[in-house]
């Protein structure tokens, strides 16, 4: 799946499609809006690429600290409030989305 097809899938659909993986999965109910269901799935992924969108969703709820937290657990640099779009792409465009 790319990029572009997951977003549309995120504002289309009902449920993330079967073939995603589990940062797709979370990336996908970050762009439909629903900061739980992202938050479960990163704070589950016991690596740096949970650590990274565990990051993401904190920027999405307005947490800056706790994301900064995050992004230094992922080894990654900190992003802002107003880089969550921006990190939400890179994101997408570094992690494998679906299998």
């Amino acid at each position: 799946m790319t990029v572009a097809e997951l977003k549309v899938s995120a504002r289309q659909d009902k449920a993330p499609p079967a073939t995603l993986t589990l940062s797709g999965q979370a990336l996908w109910w970050l762009w439909r809006g629903d900061w739980d269901a992202a938050h479960q799935i990163a704070q589950d992924m016991e690596n740096a690429e949970g650590a990274w969108l565990h990051a993401l969703v904190h920027l999405y709820e307005g947490d800056v600290s706790n994301a900064h937290y995050w992004f230094h657990q992922a080894g990654r640099p900190a992003m802002g409030l107003t880089q969550k779009e921006k990190t939400w792409e890179q994101i997408a465009a570094h992690v494998k989305l679906s299998s």
